[in-house]
């Protein structure tokens, strides 16, 4: 690969009018006995040096001083000119040395960009790109990458050889260790900025190929992520929505598990496993054994050692005690569990259900949900009792009497299953955490076991003196065996009739790939109580109108989404830059303000 001082060299042995400068002249005399034969053969070979390596199938790239992205695998002078002095601007400074820009600042490949020329005090990632010349020839450092690793090794030069034009070393006995390598990676300033996320934008995912983000769409993120999301280092995942099942047509039913039975095996799915769901809020647990964890891995300062977020990223608990509380009982979970141990990590990402609902939820069930129970209790109370004086003497009215003491149950009903999801927290003991994903722990992103894994792994976490961690309970379907099938239909049929909320399917594994791609991660199958929080009191009595509803969009969503949040967490395990992390999370968010119904 060609660096500046050897196009120096090679012009100079073609015969070419070179400043005999900078190292140069003590190479001339190393050669000065050497045959002509020799000469031609050194002068055939550096003239062949190539611009650049693309290597590991295109996802690392070294070139000597950088390189663009709409460069890379090219071959033409200027590509050439670029990485052997980097971005100059044909100006000189004070020192007579080449004004260059910062090239690496407006980066936003998706190959790392391993490159020197520019001699500093330590190794710096900006973006993807790390510069690793840290000047071994002015009394610096010799520094190497060891890849797919991503760690940096650096050993300090023996002597100064050369005295530097400009002074770049800090600290001469500075050599960063590994681990402060990682902090500097980590606390480098390369989150996600205004212009990455604006206008049109396409996102590269694993699962799902390009990720389209609208303009209008990633406006509406812009605002969420920057005045009420939490700190975005802490956003390394968010979770998608999920689509529910295909529309029923049996009687008083909007929602039944024969739809998602008949899904997935449609998709090929031999096995299904049917998990409860819970009466709570979708919550997204950071995890770290202690803050300095915090600090090393996530760049987080004086937070404490993790995080409750919601599904939008907004913080979870505004009283950090309670937040806190919950994660110290958490760890002493995971501590007896030997999890820490089991999968050599210092930080987990969970993916819960924390209850109850009115913890999060609080403001809206007094405003909506109360509001509306209360004021039709009294009204429709008002008027039965008027029909009912009435009904003696007009016995015509008493069709409209039934009507509305049909009404009047409804919203009984209403209210009974609301108020299921209502209980008073004054302290973390009044709380409920359930997991039922281990979404990644240190070098790996578990999308890889099947969900009875990760159901029987957080099983473990379960904290029997007050149940405030339990478990998910779950049933396993077998698709081609009609027993299985019914017994599954039945346990949800069981748990909906007590008040429950219903259930998600899923395929026995994370991911199953079909002949399209991947498909659906979960379907939700509500219960008829349940729905009447979501549609209205009365929406039994409208369900030819809600039958047409269309879950066309909300499953091509939750597709994205949910590819856009495996592809951020296996981003973050593998130590890419914040920024890279963070345009998956946008993405998200950019793709929840979609006008959808939200009733879905």
């Amino acid at each position: 690969m060609v660096g500046n001082h050897d196009d120096k060299l090679s012009r100079k042995l073609r015969g070419r009018k070179v400043s005999v400068t900078h190292g140069l002249e003590k190479t001339l005399e190393q050669l000065a006995g050497e045959s002509r034969e020799f000469m031609t053969q050194l002068s055939t070979f550096l003239h062949g040096l190539v611009s650049h390596y693309v290597l590991d199938g295109g996802a690392l790239v070294v070139a000597h001083a950088g390189i663009k992205e709409d460069m890379i695998g090219r071959a033409s002078g200027a590509v050439r000119a670029f990485v052997m002095y980097g971005d100059t601007t044909g100006e000189t400074d004070d020192l007579g040395l080449p004004v260059r820009r910062d090239w690496a600042s407006g980066y936003r490949g998706t190959a790392m960009v391993v490159y020197g020329h520019t001699p500093i005090a330590k190794p710096q990632w900006v973006n993807n790109t790390l510069n690793i010349d840290t000047g071994c020839v002015f009394g610096g450092a010799l520094t190497a990458l060891r890849y797919p690793e991503k760690e940096v090794v650096s050993v300090p030069s023996i002597q100064q050889y050369a005295v530097p034009s400009r002074p770049f070393l800090v600290d001469e006995t500075a050599i960063l260790t590994i681990q402060q390598q990682l902090d500097d990676y980590l606390s480098i300033s390369d989150v996600l900025v205004v212009d990455d996320p604006m206008g049109k934008r396409f996102i590269e995912t694993r699962l799902d190929g390009k990720v389209q983000i609208r303009q209008e769409n990633a406006t509406a993120a812009l605002e969420v992520m920057s005045r009420f999301a939490v700190n975005p280092k802490w956003l390394v995942y968010l979770p998608p929505t999920m689509s529910p099942v295909a529309t029923s047509e049996l009687p008083n039913l909007l929602e039944h598990p024969a739809q998602a039975f008949s899904y997935y095996r449609d998709m090929g799915v031999q096995q299904v496993v049917c998990e409860e769901k819970h009466m709570g809020s979708r919550a997204v647990v950071i995890i770290c054994k202690d803050e300095s964890v915090a600090q090393t891995r996530f760049g987080v300062m004086d937070e404490g050692r993790g995080i409750i977020y919601t599904r939008t990223g907004r913080r979870f608990f505004d009283d950090s005690t309670l937040e806190n509380a919950l994660l110290d009982h958490l760890d002493g979970a995971i501590t007896r569990a030997n999890l820490w141990d089991e999968f050599q990590t210092n930080w987990m990402v969970l993916d819960c259900e924390l209850m109850p609902w009115s913890a999060k939820a609080q403001a809206l069930l007094q405003d909506q949900y109360a509001a509306v129970g209360a004021s039709a209790s009294r009204a429709l109370g008002a008027v039965i009792g008027a029909l009912e004086t009435a009904s003696p003497n007009y016995p015509e009215i008493a069709p409209l009497l039934d009507k509305y003491t049909r009404r009047a149950g409804h919203i009984s009903d209403y209210i009974e299953a609301y108020r299921r999801y209502c209980w008073d927290v004054r302290g973390v003991d009044d709380l409920r955490l359930a997991p039922f994903h281990l979404l990644a722990t240190e070098g790996a992103v578990h999308v890889d076991k099947t969900h009875i894994w990760h159901m029987e792994t957080l099983a473990k976490l379960q904290t029997t003196d007050d149940n405030r961690i339990f478990p998910t309970a779950y049933q396993v379907v077998s698709l081609n065996d009609d027993a299985s099938v019914e017994a599954g239909v039945a346990w949800w049929g069981a748990m909906t009739e007590r008040g429950g909320e219903g259930m998600v399917v899923k395929p026995m594994d994370f991911l199953h790939m079909g002949s399209r791609g991947v498909i659906q991660p979960a379907l939700k199958v509500r219960g008829r109580e349940y729905l009447r929080i979501i549609y209205g009191a009365e929406y039994v009595d409208h369900l030819d109108l809600l039958r047409e509803r269309n879950i066309g969009r909300k499953r091509n969503f939750a597709l994205r989404e949910f590819a856009l949040g495996i592809e951020a967490l296996e981003r973050f395990v593998a130590h890419e830059p914040l920024r890279r992390i963070h345009e998956c999370v946008f993405g998200i968010l950019a793709l929840e303000s979609e006008p959808i119904d939200p009733r879905l």
